[in-house]
């Protein structure tokens, strides 16, 4: 399992070489810049969901054992 300081320097490195792809469009367009642009963009939405996720699973555990037991508690509250 990847730590959070791990996707965020992952991040960091990804930004940096988004911004100067970013420079280098600003001086000249190309469209092979654009594309890196976007597919570096496509990158960075898949770390920061991995972020998310990561955090969430520290914070409240696991996702299948927090489902498991909203289920079993759905359950004893029908029967209740």
């Amino acid at each position: 399992m990847r730590t959070l300081e791990g996707i965020h320097q992952e991040i960091e490195v990804l930004s940096e070489e988004r911004t100067e792809l970013w420079h280098r469009l600003s001086a000249e367009y190309d469209p092979t810049v654009r594309e890196d642009i976007r597919t570096l963009d496509q990158k960075l939405d898949t770390l920061w969901d991995e972020h998310r996720a990561l955090r969430a699973r520290l914070r409240f555990g696991d996702r299948e054992h927090i489902v498991a037991r909203a289920r079993v508690e759905e359950r004893l509250e029908r029967a209740a």
